[in-house]
């Protein structure tokens, strides 16, 4: 009798505990479509978003276990994705059309990316972060085309230490040090990336010519080797355990940015972060004072949730995370953590 009490016990409190750590039901967009058919430009977010309130639970509505979020079945341009609403949690599978046996396949360059590609392809290639030395050895601009002080897209420069056979080469600024908002220590050093340059002469100094150009390139400067950047296809999901960090930096230097910029997160590899994972942005709410006849009080706000970031690439103590869906500009010091 004590066993089956005993084993009643451990079964209730095994219900309860799943109950507590259960997922709340999916919650469609109220104006998800039956079907969608994908075109060349669909983000896994961007059709999620169709989809669901909640873009990042995008796992669920395909049924994908641990391993198929980190990867997912590849979705191609002119496949047709539906709806299925008869059970009852909708889920969403892939059209199947009978057609006549022929070979077929499909370079996995036209698969749709999770992210924009555009936006996140120069952080997907080293270097990015680096030991504070990490570009000492690098080929340097020693002189630009009629001694300018910076140049833009289409501008000569004269490189010295240039090896190897690539004729694409990506242009970074010396590295500068991340600092933990938290603790105020360097995390990193993070190289800055200012566009790319093609070899028109071998030599020392080579000749290059700037093809592209975010920041004016100038003496000093660092080159790389340009390499071919993979599609980001990780799903989108959420992390499996309670995670919080903050805003380390935005890229380019500036005070506050927004969607589809890039930030820097004080947290990595160590602390459990992965690519794919999707976290809720807040701002700190501070603290105000409260007045009671003669008594005052300061009260501490709580934070308020603004936004989504996805994290596309980890570090050991940093990843880099692009900002989604925000309602207010992102600025350093803002914390992040499990939706």
């Amino acid at each position: 009798m004590i066993r089956i009490i005993s084993a009643l016990l451990l079964s209730f409190s095994t219900a309860c505990v799943l109950a507590q750590n259960a997922s709340p039901p999916l919650q469609l967009a109220d104006t998800a479509p039956d079907r969608h058919i994908v075109v060349p430009g669909d983000t896994l977010w961007g059709i999620s978003g169709k989809f669901l309130k909640e873009p990042y639970r995008w796992p669920e509505l395909w049924r994908m276990n641990k391993e198929q979020v980190k990867n997912p079945h590849l979705i191609y341009p002119g496949q047709i994705l539906v709806l299925d609403r008869s059970g009852n949690d909708p889920q969403l599978r892939l059209e199947t059309v009978k057609v006549s046996p022929k070979v077929h396949s499909e370079p996995l360059s036209l698969a749709i990316p999770s992210i924009p590609q555009s936006d996140i392809e120069p952080f997907l290639s080293r270097p990015m972060v680096l030991d504070e030395d990490g570009l000492k050895d690098a080929p340097k601009i020693v002189a630009t085309q009629e001694d300018r002080v910076y140049l833009g897209p289409g501008g000569r420069i004269y490189v010295n230490g240039l090896k190897g056979n690539a004729k694409l080469w990506q242009v970074f600024r010396p590295t500068k040090p991340v600092t933990d908002p938290e603790t105020n220590e360097p995390i990193g050093h993070e190289a800055f990336y200012l566009g790319t340059a093609t070899l028109v002469a071998e030599g020392e100094p080579a000749t290059l010519t700037i093809a592209t150009a975010i920041q004016e390139i100038g003496i000093n400067d660092r080159l790389v080797p340009a390499t071919r950047a993979e599609i980001v296809n990780y799903a989108p999901h959420v992390p499996a355990k309670k995670l919080q960090g903050q805003v380390a930096a935005i890229y380019g230097g500036v005070k506050e940015t927004g969607r589809h910029s890039i930030v820097t997160l004080n947290r990595g590899s160590r602390d459990g972060i992965e690519a794919g994972h999707v976290l809720a942005i807040y701002r700190n709410g501070g603290e105000r004072l409260y007045r009671d006849g003669n008594e005052t009080t300061n009260i501490k706000l709580p934070p308020e949730r603004y936004g989504l970031v996805f994290v596309f690439r980890v570090f050991e103590r940093i990843s880099y995370a692009l900002v989604m869906d925000v309602t207010r500009p992102v600025v350093v010091s803002d914390i992040v953590r499990t939706p």
